[in-house]
């Protein structure tokens, strides 16, 4: 059959349900004069009754949406064709009852009608209609304030649709103004968001109490809550849960963000925020209303004792929550990723009655939030999402969105260069991570671009290899196993040792191998001319490491940056205090409430199975939500005594100097890439290298290399044995007998 044009409805078919066809297409369907038809159209669908065309014309199409799925109402059909088979008939059975919600135009009709003149009026209007279930019904053709009637449910329930006459029981479930639910239907189509479930539940249930159950509340004497304040790292998707649920629980949004409300002229901002609170209450006369003040901490931030304007808005805000009294059905819901800004007079019961944590997803969270970006996506089934989701530590939504997004482009470049649909894999997403990284890192200080290094790359060092995986990736790898003991992952790990014996390249070797994000400092980002700036800066480090935990904060030289207090001359300097909030910050003490990482797990180590199963998932969680200070120093005994208690720096790995085979080991790391003759003996240069460090011996292959380009005038092909001899005998150890004697006993 062929497709059906869509035409405008004729004038004097308005609000008769009428669906107007050409008899050929009526007899094809097999309806007859006034049988019910449903007819689905791009958005939404409508029911209507079938009517022959006047001029009996066929191919052609006319219906009166006068019962239509709501998504129709702000978004009529668009397309002008339809398919036949878009026509379904549809059996309409005499209703025995039906439930409705009355849309009416204005606040003033809601409240001054008497529930009983409304309930007629409905009724009669209803009369000789068919309805289906969640749909809306149009009555503005009977020019009254009542202007829809949504059918919640319709009785029998076994039917989806049915004809109401004038023995169909009609109950009103409520009246709602024509403004507050356009907003609603608004709220309605929000993004699906991953991994916020307990946070949106615990959000869900402040809202519905004193949004729709006022009454219920007031008969326990307990008042109705105020606000509700959102705190959390930006990118969580604060805004995003508050649309989300407001649109759940059938509340109209009004949003204000911080600096809309702040004006130039004195008193302007006061003025703009009375307006605001004036706008939530109209729109709270029309239904359940939620006034959401987005960035609070930029609106009301901490008062000072000099009369600046922000004083002014404070007060001004703290009045108006005070104001609200049981008549006011609008929540108040802030958001703010400065919990420490905000005023306390803000955050007391009765104005923000709780406060929500949401903190930086866990890596079960993480997965949920990949799984949601992900079925909007062409992605390949070889994606492995618990492997993206182990890889993207300290990433929030935002992040994980960006991802998703460049890893789709790198898809797009590809298919631009080759024909067929492409599909997003997984080297994509590996390409992608090299350009988007933690927002949480983007400003910290101790951020490094780490080069990767893999344990190969290292000669010889297998005990100190071996304990480092212990500490480092074991947790990782094996969480099951830990729990199961009940071990948990070391605070810290010192590598001591003389220079140049590769501590610090260990540590980016056990970084590489665990996929943990990886921070450096050094007494230059720490060290500041003005008192309290280094201490601050020490804990605000920790801060940014805990967000993207599992991470490693690596302590250089840690000597010079800490020190010992039993050594120092003056008791208050700088390395004592920043000694004080080391400990404090490993102890776990620096650690503040929005800080939190997801929720609190109980665990059951039994029947943990080798694939990354859900249990294997939180234990993973758990065993790594801290973290790992690794400390290097080749003066170990400057170190204060209780920095080097278990606890803190559970591990002290002695990094010694090469011996005889690793020295061997080096050697062959060293030359692997360089074009080494026949005659070079790596034996016997180990032999005879006796006391030296790694940094030496690389010193010596690449001072043995530029002897062979001086010697060849640059032409040089590879490098022969005696240019290391020549090399050998210009060079010296940097290291003692004496030196190594002395790091050989232990710190503690």
């Amino acid at each position: 059959m062929e497709p059906l044009r869509l035409l405008s409805v004729d004038p004097s078919d308005r609000g008769s349900q009428r669906c107007r066809l050409g008899p050929g297409m009526m007899s094809a369907l097999g309806v007859h004069l006034g049988s019910p038809l449903l007819v689905s159209v791009s958005g939404g669908s409508c029911l209507c009754t079938a009517w022959p065309r006047a001029d009996l014309a066929e191919g052609f199409l006319q219906m009166d949406l006068k019962c239509f799925s709501p998504s129709l109402l702000s978004e009529l059909p668009s397309h002008l064709s339809l398919d036949p088979a878009q026509l379904t008939p549809v059996v309409c059975s005499k209703l025995k009852g039906v439930r409705i919600t009355v849309i009416v135009q204005s606040v003033d009709f809601r409240k001054r009608t008497p529930h009983r003149l409304v309930h007629e009026l409905v009724k009669d209007t209803l009369k000789g209609v068919c309805v289906h279930d969640g749909f809306l019904i149009n009555l503005e053709d009977f020019d009254t304030e009542i202007k829809y009637v949504v059918i919640e449910s319709i009785s029998p329930e076994s039917d989806s649709a049915g004809f109401i006459t004038s023995k169909t029981a009609v109950e009103i479930a409520g009246v709602q103004t024509l403004r507050h639910y356009r907003s609603q239907l608004q709220e309605r189509h929000t993004v699906q968001l991953g991994g916020l479930e307990e946070v949106s539940a615990s959000l869900r249930e402040m809202l519905k109490l004193p949004l729709l159950y006022p009454s219920t509340l007031s008969s326990l004497g307990v008042s109705c809550p105020r606000g509700v304040l959102l705190v959390g790292p930006p990118g969580v998707g604060k805004t995003l849960l508050v649309r989300q649920v407001v649109g759940e629980v059938g509340a109209s949004l009004v949003v204000v963000r911080g600096p809309e409300v702040v004006g130039a002229r004195p008193g302007e901002s006061e003025e703009t925020l009375r307006a605001v609170f004036e706008r939530a209450r109209s729109a709270a006369d029309e239904g359940p209303c939620v006034l959401f003040l987005d960035e609070l901490d930029s609106l009301c931030p901490r008062r000072t004792s000099s009369s600046a304007p922000e004083n002014r808005l404070v007060a001004q805000l703290l009045t108006l929550m005070d104001g609200m009294n049981q008549s006011d059905r609008f929540l108040i819901v802030g958001a703010t990723n400065r919990p420490d800004s905000l005023d306390p007079a803000l955050r007391r019961p009765g104005r923000f009655d709780r406060e929500i944590i949401i903190g930086a997803p866990t890596l079960q969270q993480r997965k949920a939030i990949l799984s949601v970006l992900c079925e909007r996506m062409p992605v390949c089934p070889s994606v492995n999402q618990t492997a993206l989701a182990q890889t993207t530590t300290g990433y929030v939504g935002a992040d994980l969105s960006a991802l998703c997004r460049e890893a789709a482009m790198h898809a797009i470049r590809e298919d631009s260069k080759c024909s067929g649909e492409q599909l997003v894999s997984m080297k994509h997403f590996h390409e992608a991570l090299k350009s988007v990284r933690p927002s949480c890192l983007r400003s910290s200080m101790g951020r490094t671009e780490l080069s990767p290094v893999t344990w190969e790359q290292i000669g010889g060092l297998d005990d100190v290899k071996l304990k480092l995986r212990q500490s480092i990736e074991w947790p990782m790898a094996h969480p099951e196993a830990f729990v199961r003991l009940g071990l948990c992952q070391p605070r810290g790990v010192l590598l001591y040792g003389p220079p140049g014996c590769a501590k610090t390249t260990l540590v980016k070797a056990a970084a590489t191998s665990s996929n943990c994000a990886f921070l450096s400092v050094s007494g230059a980002d720490l060290y500041s001319p003005y008192v309290g700036d280094s201490e601050k800066a020490l804990a605000q480090l920790f801060h940014q490491a805990r967000a993207c935990a599992p991470s490693i904060l690596f302590l250089d030289e840690i000597d010079s940056l800490i020190g010992s207090r039993s050594h120092s001359q003056t008791p208050n300097s700088v390395q004592t205090r920043l000694l004080s909030v080391l400990l404090n910050e490993m102890d776990g003490i620096g650690l503040k409430t929005h800080e939190r990482r997801g929720t609190e797990k109980i665990l059951q180590a039994e029947g943990v199975e080798e694939s990354h199963t859900p249990e294997q998932v939180d234990c993973q969680e758990v065993c790594n939500k801290d973290v790992m200070v690794v400390a290097a120093t080749n003066r170990p005994d400057c170190l204060d005594n209780a920095l080097l208690r278990p606890g803190r720096l559970d591990h002290i790995i002695y990094v010694p100097p090469p011996d005889h085979e690793a020295r061997l080991a080096v050697l062959k790391v060293c030359t692997k890439r360089m074009p080494v003759g026949a005659d070079v003996r790596l034996e016997d240069l180990a032999a005879k290298t006796e006391l030296f460090s790694g940094a030496d011996l690389e010193n010596l292959c690449k001072e043995a290399a530029l002897l062979a380009l001086l010697d060849g005038n640059m032409e040089a092909s590879d490098i022969k044995h005696t240019h290391f001899l020549r090399s050998l005998s210009k060079m010296s150890s940097s290291l003692t007998a004496q030196q190594i004697h002395k790091y050989e006993t232990p710190p503690r």
